[in-house]
């Protein structure tokens, strides 16, 4: 029996949510249903939590 191929996951990128300017550190949107430890994923039309499927519209 051959073995099942797998698919390798991307690792999670979360240093791309801080942002340093000067002595302030600048964090993306958090969710407010989950907290302050769950950030939202940022798309062209919206904001999305990916752990509650809480999400923001953008307006155009």
């Amino acid at each position: 029996m051959a073995k099942k191929k797998t698919k390798n996951k991307k690792p999670s990128e979360r240093w791309k949510k801080y942002k340093i300017s000067g002595n302030n550190i600048e964090r993306a949107k958090t969710c407010p249903k989950c907290g302050p430890g769950m950030f939202l994923a940022v798309h062209k039309d919206r904001l999305y939590c990916g752990h509650c499927h809480y999400t923001e519209f953008l307006k155009k």
